[in-house]
């Protein structure tokens, strides 16, 4: 079937990755968010790389999303656009030349399954040699290095939701 020609094909399309986590939808939603901090990679995905002390998402629509370094400094990544817990959120992205945003959904797929999903899109504010330069690993945009960030960011939530809870055993009496 040839191409519609009223259809143009999206330039810059957005990075979507995805990845299951196998915990409920809450818990994965809430140790995205509060712990962000001990699962994000800050090596390499970080201004700060090994001086990052924290990293804060403060949970309100309008909220900031920043890193803060062991001496104190802060480093803005982006501020909270959507915030509907535990389906999604969405913030601007200014780790990028030029403001981007990116968006995490969570479906649950069931009791124990989560789905969680990005989208990283707002490419066209880039230029073509932005596009190019590398990130937090080499590539940019145009040599897939985000889809690869993602992927790896992803994979450490995964991880960090989706451990085993260690839950209390209840006392045996004799």
């Amino acid at each position: 079937m040839p191409a519609d020609p009223s259809v143009t094909p999206l330039r810059r399309p957005p990075i979507r990755q995805a990845t299951l986590v196998r915990s409920d939808i809450g818990h994965t939603f809430d140790v995205c968010v509060r712990t962000i901090g001990v699962w994000w990679p800050v090596q390499p995905f970080s201004a700060g790389k090994d001086r990052v002390r924290d990293v804060t998402l403060e949970r309100r629509a309008g909220g900031g999303v920043y890193e803060t370094w062991e001496d104190g400094t802060v480093v803005v990544w982006g501020e909270l656009l959507v915030w509907q817990p535990p389906e999604r959120f969405a913030m601007t992205w200014t780790s990028t030349p030029a403001p981007t945003e990116v968006e995490l959904t969570f479906t649950a797929l069931g009791p124990l399954l989560t789905r969680v999903t990005v989208e990283h899109r707002g490419w066209e504010a880039l230029s073509d040699a932005q596009l190019s330069e590398d990130c937090a690993v080499p590539g940019g945009y145009t040599g897939g290095a985000y889809r690869t960030g993602w992927t790896v960011i992803l994979g450490r939530l995964a991880d960090a939701a989706g451990a085993p809870r260690r839950h209390p055993r209840p006392e045996r009496r004799s």
